[in-house]
């Protein structure tokens, strides 16, 4: 997403006058982190708003034994959130169901697992060689070699891959075939997604063999190697697990995120027309020949030779970033 998310939600939440109190009050927190330029498909977010229920105070608790039985999907007489948000939020920028939570809840703190996606299309890319390297992420690592470490924030680095797939996805475009990466976890570090797939970019490629995952995960012996993190437009959170959510939507707000969801496909699908007549009709052919790098995943790249990731130079240490800071600290 281009767009501010965080922003853009809270502008929506004054111009409906859904908040209560400031935004310190309302106790707001989010599952999943997306940089800039990442898309999120099952983000969750929680606050307490205003609501139109009697037996529901002000913070949004009932205070009575009684849950309002449910009308057109959403309790009965509750503000209809999904259509009032949508109707004043960017369009790429939609709610598609909410829910009530116990004051105590957190998005962040009380989720399941999330699940990422990593879409790329399969140019020459040796994808059972990179399906048993990604195989080798499953279990409880210590991930500090396969994210941006920030020794201010974080420290333990210990994180819970749960499952590790790809699979192809229903595109193709001129003779090659898209794909996406899809792992699932309890948590993830700072561009950990990002870094383990660069990582298994270069597996595929032939650059790498599968053991250098071993190696990276084997953080007693050898510290992160310096090299770049996959681009962030393709990556996608997909999903978050919670335990006895039920998310409600109106049948009418629904029916509106159904039609403009079809519509932003069809937008999209007629700008891919477009390009792809330009392409057609007014690039020589040589040019394509001669600067394409079918290992950079739709990025034009000037080819460079490898230097493998165990002959790299490596990034500090998370001992050696405390000291830093600790040393900053004393001086201050």
């Amino acid at each position: 997403m281009g767009l501010d998310f965080k922003s853009e939600i809270f502008k929506a939440l004054e111009t409906t006058r859904l908040l209560i109190g400031d935004r310190k009050e309302i106790q707001y927190s989010r599952c999943g982190r997306t940089d800039k330029g990442v898309s999120a498909v099952g983000q969750v977010i929680a606050l307490y708003l205003r609501s139109k229920l009697k037996d529901i105070d002000a913070h949004n608790k009932h205070s009575g034994e009684t849950v309002p039985e449910e009308q057109d999907g959403q309790p009965e007489g509750e503000i209809d959130y999904v259509r009032v948000l949508n109707g004043v939020l960017p369009k790429d920028i939609r709610i598609v169901g909410w829910c009530p939570v116990p004051s105590d809840f957190s998005a962040r703190f009380s989720c399941l697992s999330r699940e990422y996606k990593y879409f790329f299309w399969n140019d020459n890319l040796n994808l059972l060689v990179m399906e048993t390297a990604g195989k080798k992420l499953i279990g409880e690592h210590d991930f500090r070699n396969f994210c941006k470490m920030d020794a201010v924030k974080v420290h333990n680095y210990r994180r819970n891959v749960m499952s590790f797939e790809i699979s192809p996805c229903d595109m193709r475009f001129e003779g090659h075939q898209l794909y996406a990466i899809k792992i699932k976890g309890s948590a993830f570090l700072w561009h950990q997604v990002r870094c383990m797939v660069a990582v298994l970019f270069m597996i595929g490629q032939g650059l790498e063999s599968p053991e250098v995952i071993d190696a990276l995960l084997d953080t007693r012996t050898l510290r992160k190697p310096q090299y770049l993190m996959a681009p962030e437009i393709p990556l996608v959170l997909l999903s978050c697990e919670f335990e006895g959510l039920k998310f409600s939507c109106s049948s009418d707000a629904g029916q509106a995120l159904h039609v403009h969801l079809e519509n932003e496909c069809r937008l999209y699908h007629l700008q891919a027309a477009i390009f792809q007549e330009a392409l057609l009709s007014h690039l020589p052919l040589s040019i394509g020949a001669e600067n394409k790098d079918s290992s950079s995943n739709g990025v034009t790249r000037k080819k460079a030779s490898h230097v493998p990731l165990m002959s790299r130079e490596t990034e500090p240490s998370y001992e050696e970033r405390r000291a830093k800071l600790e040393t900053v600290k004393l001086r201050a």
